[in-house]
């Protein structure tokens, strides 16, 4: 069993930064690829980004592309998402999750931590 535990969100102007972490308690962390995924109210979730294990492959959503950044510390056990130029749309619940591969699926991460709100004034 893998737990996972988001933090660093919070209320932020628009065009602002957050940097978000998640740590998981495993000893076997590097064996996970770390996804990131975002729901905002009324919407399904939806994929934000993910790392390989060994971070040598990153996918972005679209609409998230060259703005945020995924990155681990495997030494950590920390997966991290800096967020920059952060818009009123990137109003979420931010969930970290764990799984064998880096894909953009849900159903491809077996555990999921518990979320942390971002919230993007304009």
């Amino acid at each position: 069993q893998v737990q996972l535990v988001e933090s660093g969100g919070g209320l932020v102007q628009a065009g602002g930064s957050l940097r978000l972490s998640c740590v998981a308690s495993t000893r076997t962390f590097s064996n996970y690829a770390m996804g990131w995924f975002r729901q905002a109210p009324g919407k399904e979730r939806e994929f934000v980004a993910t790392i390989r294990w060994n971070g040598g492959t990153v996918y972005y959503a679209n609409s998230v592309k060259g703005r945020f950044t995924v990155s681990r510390d495997n030494a950590k056990n920390t997966v991290y998402l800096q967020m920059n130029s952060l818009k009123a749309e990137d109003t979420a619940v931010y969930y970290c999750a764990a799984g064998p591969v880096a894909g953009k699926g849900e159903y491809g991460y077996d555990y999921w931590g518990q979320g942390t709100q971002v919230t993007v004034s304009s």
